[in-house]
């Protein structure tokens, strides 16, 4: 059973409700009691305060949790979950055709935040989107989560989901490390890479990134106070939990949007803290021959357009970064999506649909391989 948004609400509503009962009783019987009329006074104010506050964040707790599970029962899961190492890893393939696309997303999203992309894909080859352990429908592991085991679980899952290999790995952010050691361990199993603006091994000790302060965790109370909003339902009383997208991405732009208010905030940090781990063990990682390599990259303009001296030096390293993911093939291409912020996936549908169909296609043999091998280009 899902802690934040089953076990936690159903607590909060039972306190709520003790909270409240008490705080009424108190209340009345300050009536009769000998105190000083302005001591009663100040008393009554302070529990009616209680009681307010406490019926806020009861009905937003409720409604939200009531939200979701509207939400999930409108839209059912419709993949399946497996049993890896004795715990439930959740995967939905669509489509038919090899090498089978494999889709991993970065850090806080699941299999959803793939919603816009997968179905299109999926006209040209098998595609199968998965939830790391404690995101989506996949139990969460016990720490550390870093690149070496998450790469082992996602073996484990496409040996007993039946998916066969060599595959076309696919992964945003974060899931470029744990791609780079999935690439190290198991060669024989892929035909491809793709990545969606993904990270490099011990980005954060990049000295760019800490003059910006995007190194280093946030202090302990900080993601609690992130968890305990989304638990109380602040993102979607602000709106953020609901799509009014229309027309064929309509539903897609749904689920995504639902995924953003879902805090998987226990497995994210585990994750982040294990980042400096990850990066050492994939740091050494490649070159890989002559694999097939695609890199999406941000359009660095669109954020270069802030005053911020030290978030322009982050944006030219990590162009830097994105160039050199390309040393690790020799039939490598990048191309930065114009435009289109960190999540190109859901920004630029569009180029990642063509572009990655095409790379599928010349893995098969069934294009023209490109004459631009190296290049970087903007499109």
């Amino acid at each position: 059973m899902d802690f934040d948004y089953q076990v936690a609400p159903a607590l909060i509503l039972l306190i709520g409700i003790l909270v409240i009962w008490l705080s009424l009783r108190r209340i009345r019987s300050l009536r009769t009691a000998i105190a000083r009329k302005s001591r009663r006074i100040l008393k009554k104010i302070s529990l009616s305060i209680v009681v307010f506050c406490t019926f806020v964040i009861v009905v937003s707790t409720s409604y939200n949790a009531i939200g979701r599970l509207w939400f999930h029962a409108r839209h059912p899961a419709s993949g399946q979950t497996y049993l890896v190492d004795g715990r439930k890893m959740y995967m939905e393939c669509t489509g038919s055709g090899s090498p089978t696309i494999v889709l991993d997303a970065g850090l806080g999203n699941d299999s959803t935040i793939w919603a816009n992309v997968q179905p299109a894909l999926a006209k040209t080859t098998r595609v199968c989107a998965y939830d790391r352990a404690g995101f989506g429908l996949s139990q969460a592991r016990p720490a550390p989560r870093d690149a070496d085991r998450i790469a082992a679980e996602l073996h484990g899952l496409l040996i007993q989901a039946n998916v066969a290999r060599p595959i076309v790995l696919m992964g945003h952010s974060i899931a470029g490390i744990y791609m780079r050691d999935y690439a190290a361990r198991y060669p024989q199993d892929l035909a491809g890479l793709v990545f969606v603006d993904g990270s490099t091994p011990l980005q954060m000790d990049n000295p760019a990134f800490k003059a910006a302060g995007a190194s280093g965790l946030p202090p302990w109370y900080v993601p609690m106070l992130f968890r305990a909003a989304f638990i109380v339902g602040v993102p979607r009383l602000m709106g953020r939990c609901s799509s009014h997208a229309s027309g064929s991405n309509g539903q897609a732009a749904q689920i995504q949007a639902e995924d953003f208010c879902e805090m998987h905030a226990n497995s994210s940090l585990s994750e982040a803290r294990s980042m400096e781990q990850s990066g050492l063990e994939t740091v050494h990682s490649g070159p890989y021959g002559d694999l097939p390599i695609l890199v999406f990259s941000h359009d660095p303009d669109k954020s270069m357009s802030t005053e911020n001296a030290a978030q322009k030096k982050v944006e030219l390293v990590w162009s830097q970064m994105q160039e050199d993911i390309k040393k690790l093939s020799t039939r490598s291409r990048r191309i930065i999506a114009h435009d289109s912020g960190h999540y190109i996936q859901t920004e630029r549908t569009d180029l990642i649909d063509k572009e990655v169909s095409l790379f599928i296609e010349q893995i098969r043999g069934t294009a023209p391989l490109p004459a631009n091998y190296g290049s970087t280009t903007t499109e």
